[in-house]
């Protein structure tokens, strides 16, 4: 079947306005991606982390996955309990860091921050993949909708992938502009505040929903 350009670009905003409204809600992976943005730490590959995870979900999604996802909900269970889990420590990690920071806790000069990319990496995956929400919002939610669409599906897919590295890509870049507010330590202690109240939060609602 042969589509207008209309169509078509109706179709993929239609698909990144709906990826956007999902991604955007505060969350584990949005605090955690402005925090290693604005400590400029591993940011490049903490945005194509989340940016790739989301089109291969979202993709998923629209190939009608999810309609095989909801037949297994042992799963969505199971990493529902380890995500929370999960969340929970980094949280009790990130309130730590509240009430003992460390000495070298702003920003340098430089703007440069010290630490493993291998554990900014390994901790990204892990929110990404080890959170329910995420299959939720990308392969049954997303999917769904695309559905609506008829052949035009990979085109709203297409949007929501759009969508979802134009967030990240700003997130991350963007927290940039906070470095002079963060190279005061009194700061790293409010958006640690933050991240640990979120990540407890969500991890909870994660256990309490497994």
């Amino acid at each position: 079947m042969t589509h207008s350009t209309s169509g078509i670009v109706a179709a993929v905003l239609a698909g990144f306005g709906t990826g956007l409204a999902l991604i955007v809600a505060i969350g584990a992976q949005n605090a955690f991606v402005l925090r290693q943005g604005a400590h400029r730490h591993a940011v490049l590959a903490v945005v194509a982390i989340c940016a790739v995870s989301d089109a291969v979900l979202i993709m998923l999604g629209v190939t009608g996955v999810g309609a095989f996802v909801t037949a297994w909900p042992a799963a969505l269970t199971a990493v529902g309990i380890a995500g929370g889990a999960f969340l929970i420590c980094y949280g009790i990690l990130a309130a730590r860091r509240v009430l003992r920071p460390a000495p070298d806790a702003a920003l340098s000069t430089a703007g440069k921050a010290t630490g493993s990319t291998r554990a900014a990496v390994l901790t990204c995956l892990a929110m990404t993949w080890l959170n329910p929400h995420v299959y939720l919002d990308t392969v049954l939610l997303l999917g769904s909708v695309a559905t609506d669409h008829g052949s035009l599906r990979w085109a709203f897919g297409g949007g929501a992938v759009l969508a979802s590295l134009t967030w990240f890509t700003t997130l991350g870049y963007g927290a940039r502009l906070l470095s002079g507010l963060l190279a005061k330590p009194g700061a790293w202690r409010v958006l640690d505040g933050v991240v640990a109240a979120t990540m407890v939060t969500m991890g909870g609602m994660l256990l309490a929903g497994a």
